[in-house]
This record gives structure tokens, sequence and C-alpha cells, in this order.
């Protein structure tokens, strides 16, 4: 049969890719449902993203109350922030209706406790008006990296935001070194505080020579004269079994464990976890946008030091920043971004969705072009962005050392400023290692990214392409697989049901 289909091609007389002869589906680096992939391989295993390491959907309780009994007014013309503020106040736990009307917001409404969510009536319907920003509410001027007087507003806040702090205690330092892949640590003193199920922080500490930032990136780390010597890197993982000195975690680790890296075992106790904003839109004025550097804070909201929240079925308009998603295991399910701005260079905004550690972004839509639409921040690991569209994405790696992030599923749009990325000088090149790129739809073909963006063990697996595949197990990995044909299409719910269903085995 592969005979006649091959003359056939032959006598009308194209020339088309092998995959497209035969239909090549699935990954080397994955296989049809995960056989041919191990912890030790140069593909990681993502399926701990989001809310509750994915092992949990999202929450949805009943409404416990409403903003309506503490004296909002949803006609767009009454101030309601210190109805909501009273509301949040008295609502200890449970589900904070936001009915249906036109809510306007003059000041940041904090949320700094856990169990709480914030649930409007639906996107269109209700909706917060945010008539000021940030800086003309609370002001905080500093200035960017090359020294121009710019607001931290410009890269972070929210007029909705949630706030913690992460508790880490020593358990232990760890006293044997360890491989990526591998799951069992050993501890330098016995320990009682541990149980099975807990997250932990395995924290990391660069030496003089910088080597654990140049592991990194798989030892091609670029320009790193910026980059004190002292980083601190942390991870985080749940103890599956242990005994007095030594732990087996649930997943492998992300990074060798070296002894010259100080490598010690942490507790991980977030304060404010279980916080959900949904069901709404955050609306900002129609004003001009001015370009890099000039936002004055009209962002929509903000997590910080949080875990397991989630932000769902959310629409943002003309905001100069979107989401900042400095959490881990936080989810976005279901935002649309876009803006009626006059815009600067083709942009209408700074940030769109900035992520922290082990979050995941899904069924997302760009209606609108930021400067970085999607950013992954320093040392970010196992963040998940999939599913979604946009007019031009620019998937924005912004250096010092994101590593082992996925996105997958996704139509970038044009596609000429998938690779287009900030973040100062000196600071390493965009993207750590491992970065995996899977079944990317675009306008125009996608090559391998410039040489400053990633090292070579960056992963591009399914992507429209005018090169040949390259599969060099410890150099580059392209496959130039078309992403219509890629299979799995939704890599990260292929690894999840993968362990959900070992774990159910067991």
């Amino acid at each position: 049969m592969h005979r006649i289909k091959l003359r056939f091609i032959i006598s009308l007389g194209l020339l088309l890719p092998i995959s497209l002869v035969f239909g090549q589906t699935h990954s080397d680096l994955w296989g049809e449902g995960g056989e041919k992939w191990s912890p030790q391989s140069r593909l990681p295993d993502f399926s701990f993203a989001g809310y509750r390491s994915g092992e949990s959907p999202l929450p949805t309780a009943l409404a416990t109350q409403s903003v309506s009994q503490f004296g909002a007014v949803g006609d767009g013309k009454t101030d309601c922030t210190k109805a909501f503020m009273r509301a949040i106040k008295a609502t200890h736990q449970g589900v904070l209706e936001i009915p249906a009307g036109r809510f306007m917001i003059n000041d940041i409404i904090p949320i700094d406790r856990p169990n709480l969510v914030l649930r409007g009536a639906g996107p269109g319907k209700t909706v917060i008006i945010c008539p000021r920003a940030l800086e003309d509410v609370k002001p905080n001027m500093s200035e960017n990296t090359a020294g121009r007087p710019t607001s931290n507003y410009s890269w972070s806040g929210g007029f909705l935001w949630v706030k913690g702090t992460i508790k880490r205690d020593l358990v232990a330092p760890i006293i044997a070194e360890a491989k990526r892949g591998s799951k069992i640590l050993k501890l330098k003193t016995p320990t009682g505080l541990l149980r099975q199920g807990q997250r932990v922080t395995i924290e990391l500490h660069d030496d003089a020579e910088k080597s654990l930032v140049k592991h990194i990136y798989s030892g091609d780390a670029g320009d790193t004269a910026k980059l004190t010597p002292n980083n601190t890197v942390r991870l985080i993982n749940t103890v599956a079994s242990h005994t007095d000195t030594s732990v087996t975690l649930q997943r492998p680790l992300r990074l060798d464990l070296r002894k010259s890296w100080s490598p010690v075992l942490k507790t991980y106790e977030p304060t404010v976890s279980e916080v959900g904003i949904e069901n709404l839109t955050i609306e900002f004025p129609r004003k001009p946008y001015e370009g890099h550097f000039t936002e004055r804070g009209m962002n929509g909201i903000a997590m910080n030091q949080v875990a397991d929240c989630w932000i769902r079925n959310v629409q943002i308009s003309n905001s100069d920043s979107g989401i900042y998603l400095k959490g881990d295991f936080c989810t976005v399910d279901g935002v649309l971004l876009d803006s009626q701005r006059l815009p600067w260079d083709g942009t209408t905004g700074h940030h769109g969705i900035l992520l922290g550690q082990d979050c995941l972004v899904q069924n997302f839509q760009f209606k609108t072009h930021f400067i970085h639409d999607i950013t992954l921040h320093h040392f970010t690991s196992g963040n998940v962005v999939k599913n979604g569209s946009g007019i031009n994405l620019s998937l924005d790696h912004h250096r010092k050392g994101p590593f082992e992030n996925l996105f997958c599923n996704i139509d970038v749009g044009r596609g000429d400023e998938i690779w287009r990325s900030g973040g100062g000088g000196g600071l390493g090149k965009h993207s750590g290692g491992r970065g995996t790129f899977w079944r990317i739809q675009s306008e125009v073909p996608i090559d391998w990214p410039p040489s400053l963006f990633g090292p070579d063990s960056l992963n591009i697996i399914g992507v429209k392409s005018r090169m040949e595949s390259i599969k060099k197990p410890f150099g580059k990995w392209y496959e130039a697989i078309p992403p219509e044909q890629l299979q799995p299409a939704d890599l990260h719910a292929a690894q999840l049901f993968k362990r959900l269903e070992n774990q159910t085995d067991r």
C-alpha cells in the first residue's frame, strides 16, 4: 500500500516530507502512549502543573454571600470599593457573589487569606470598571534594568490582588548527590516533620562559578555577567514516602543535586490557597497605549506567593497587563484578553499573562497583542500553556533561567514573533534547558530559534516547518511533524492521564 502511494506521489511530480507520505503522527520522545518516555528523558514531566497538581477539578461551590448585601451597586457610577472590602472581610470562607451589573472600583481590592472565591454572573454580565491606574492609587515608582524611571506596576500588581507568603522551615540538609530524574533524597539528620503527600521545597544555592545557572542552561547560558553567583533556585515536590533519613519524591527531579550547591530540604506552607476569581469582566478606559515602560498599572489580576488558586472564565479589556500569576500550582482556565486602545508599535499593553511555578494556563484567547503576551519569569519551571490562540503570540522567556516549561496545542497566529522575548542583558539566554514547544500552529514556518533564545536542549515538535527533522539526543531536537498530524494533541493531558492511571493501578 505504501509503495502504491509513493508511486502516485512521484507520478504527480510532488516532493513531500516523508511524514506526509507515511503519516508520522507520534514524537520519538513520547510515542503513542508514553512508551518512549522515561524520567531521565529530555522531554520533562509536565503533568503536575496547575491546581492541586491536576489531581482535582476546580471547585464549584454555591455562593454564600453577595457584595450587594454590603452596599455594592452595579450602576457603573457608584464607587463600590469599600463595599467590596466590607464583603470580603465579612466572608471568612466560601463564594462571594458579584451579581450582574457594572461595579466601579477605585482602589486595590486585596485578598490575603485562603478559601475565598469572587464569582460574577459571567463575562460581559458582571463588569468591574477600573477608571484609574495603580500608580494613581498607590504610587510606586522605580526604574527598569536600564535605569529608566518606570512604575513598578509595569511588571507587577493588579486591582484584584491576592497576596500570601510561603513558609519554608528547614527539614534537613541533603547529603547525597542525585541526578535529574531521580526521586530519592538522602538527608543528614533524622526528621519526624514529614508526612506522605506533603509538599516540600528543595532549595539550591549557586556557587561562585555560577555552575547551577550553567546547569539550568544545559551548559550554554550565554552572557551571565549581571547574574550574581548566589542565586537560589527552588523546586517544589511532594513526599511519596520517607524514612528517618531519606525521602522518596512523587515526581522526578528537574535538576541534578550537587554538594557544591548546598542542597537542603525545607517545608512548603502557603498562607493563602483555594482563592478563585471567576465569571466576570475587568474593564479599563480606552486610553492610548504609550509604549514599553510607560505603563502606570491598568492591571487586572495579581496573585503573589499563593498556591492552588485559580482564575476561571474571565475577560480583561484595555489593560496595561492582564494577569500576574506569581504563585505555584495555580490554574487560569478560560481567559479572554482584548483591547480597543490605540496601539503603540502594534501592541496595546506590556504583559498579557506572567507565570510563576508549576502553573497551568488553558483555553485562552488573545484578541489583542502585548509586548510580551505570555511570560515565563526567573527560574520558573513546570508551567504549561495550552489550548489557546492569539493574533501573533510572543512566548516570552524573560531570561534568568526559566526552564522545563511547555507550550502545547496553541495557534500563535502569524507566528513571526513567537521567539520575541525580553529581560535585561547579562542575565543569561532567554530560555533555560528543555523548554518544550509541542503542536504549534502558525501562518508562517517556525524555524529553530536564534542562538540567544536558548540552548540546544530545547524541544520543538510539531510546527509548520521548512526544516528537516533534527534529532540529536544531546543536541537540537526538532521533529518536523505537521502540527495537525501530531498526536497526542495535548501532551500535558496525556502525561497527566498516564500518571493518574499508574497511581490507580498501584
